[in-house]
């Protein structure tokens, strides 16, 4: 009996994409499957032919070969692959239902190490200038002994006789085929008869390792540091996951940081402020003159540009911003009250909009508020 055309069995045309090719594949699978049509001899034969022309339909050389030289053609390559299981083609359409990828059974790959993360804490000082520290970090590492393998020097791992080295195996439930991991090895592979004695078959195992971690300068809070290949070594062997060094940055007595401009508060006497003069504020490279104008306000910024931080990704320093705010004097004795109050009567004359004029500005403004209340 000759064969039917594979196209005329999917019920597509010849041009038909891959994805047209599968969809109608499973369209018929799904209709003649074994498991759906109870033992009817006629449709498990055409659920045979429907897998047989997507085995060859699917396969670009396959697909190739049939088209130019049909049945015939396949025969001559030594078949047409209809010898696969039914879990490898139909879980290729389908998939496992649990996410695990197709049918066909996949290797387990031994596991990348996990990374790690080290919180440090700096000074303002150390995260605007940057700092070299030494560190401790607890940690799964390579056995040297048996270089990850696990096994004990001058043998080896064998191959999981229950998954042959697959690390899962196949769960048939019904009409699905289902992908776990093989119980035996537990998803490795492999079978480690003669363990190392140093890692006990793990090919790691726990120390502490003491690590340099170099700051750059102008790192700020939240900024991350990766050290490639020094987190903790991965299983059976395998690449060893990064540590991320997170910074944060203690708060500072005198300044704040706010990017790459550095704050701080500068109380001045009600001498400069009214007279003027100079006074010496502190940067992180030692301290500075700055002059007060006469006449300054308390809450007036100063601006001394360059004296901020230089970020760790680049650009221009910052600038240091000096606030002042006026110091009122405590603890006076009788004379320097006394003072006080003759220099306050002074001021207090015909010409006191000239010498206060805020505070002639405001109670005139009261004043009239009240007026235009009592209207």
């Amino acid at each position: 009996m000759s064969k039917r055309d594979y196209y005329e069995v999917l019920g597509v045309s010849r041009d038909a994409s891959e994805k047209d090719v599968k969809k109608a594949y499973k369209r018929m699978a799904m209709k003649y499957h074994p498991d759906r049509t109870k033992g009817d001899k006629a449709m498990e034969e055409q659920f045979k032919e429907v897998k047989e022309a997507y085995e060859v339909l699917n396969d670009a050389q396959k697909k190739a070969t049939y088209d130019q030289y049909g049945h015939a053609g396949l025969n001559q390559q030594g078949g047409h692959g209809g010898h696969s299981d039914f879990g490898d083609v139909f879980g290729d359409v389908f998939g496992d239902i649990f996410g695990g990828g197709g049918g066909r059974g996949r290797q387990q790959r031994a596991a990348r190490g996990s990374d790690l993360r080290y919180n440090m804490e700096l000074t303002l000082e150390e995260a605007v200038r940057g700092v070299s520290k030494t560190i401790r970090i607890p940690s799964q590492c390579h056995c040297e002994v048996c270089n990850g393998s696990g096994a004990k020097s001058g043998t080896k791992a064998a191959t999981c006789s229950t998954c042959h080295g697959q690390g899962q195996v196949q769960m048939r439930q019904g009409f699905f085929a289902v992908n776990q991991a093989c119980p035996t090895c537990h998803g490795k592979g492999k079978i480690i008869k003669d363990p190392c004695r140093k890692c006990h078959g793990e090919g790691r195992y726990e120390r502490s390792k003491d690590l340099k971690v170099t700051i750059p300068a102008g790192v700020d809070t939240g900024d991350r540091i990766r050290l490639t290949g020094e987190g903790e070594a991965g299983d059976m062997g395998a690449g060893s996951g990064d540590l991320y060094v997170q910074v944060s940055v203690r708060q500072h007595a005198i300044f704040e940081r706010d990017g790459s401009n550095l704050y701080c508060e500068v109380p001045i006497s009600f001498a400069h402020a009214a007279i003027g003069g100079e006074i010496e504020v502190p940067t992180l490279d030692g301290r500075v003159k700055l002059k007060i104008p006469a006449e300054t306000q308390t809450g007036r910024m100063f601006r001394l540009r360059g004296k901020g931080v230089k970020s760790v990704r680049g650009g221009a320093t910052g600038d240091l911003l000096c606030k002042v705010t006026l110091e009122t004097p405590v603890k006076l004795n009788a004379e320097q009250k006394e003072l006080l109050q003759q220099f306050e009567a002074s001021l207090n004359n015909a010409s006191a909009k000239k010498h206060k004029p805020k505070s002639e500005g405001f109670f005139d403004g009261v004043k009239s508020f009240f007026d235009d209340f009592k209207k």
